[in-house]
């Protein structure tokens, strides 16, 4: 019993750990998005004007 728990533990800290790893590296990736679309929104605006 007390093997099962804490293997059902190392599960949940595992899967923990690789969604906080994927929540970051989204998060990184949509701040990256961001700014590309920022500097085009820039580069549109330089041009028009």
């Amino acid at each position: 019993m007390l093997e099962h728990l804490i293997k059902d533990g190392m599960m949940r800290t595992v899967l923990s750990l690789l969604l906080l790893c994927f929540v970051l590296s989204a998060c990184n990736t949509i701040h990256g998005m961001g700014k590309d679309i920022e500097k085009a929104g820039e580069a549109v605006q330089k041009t028009s004007q």
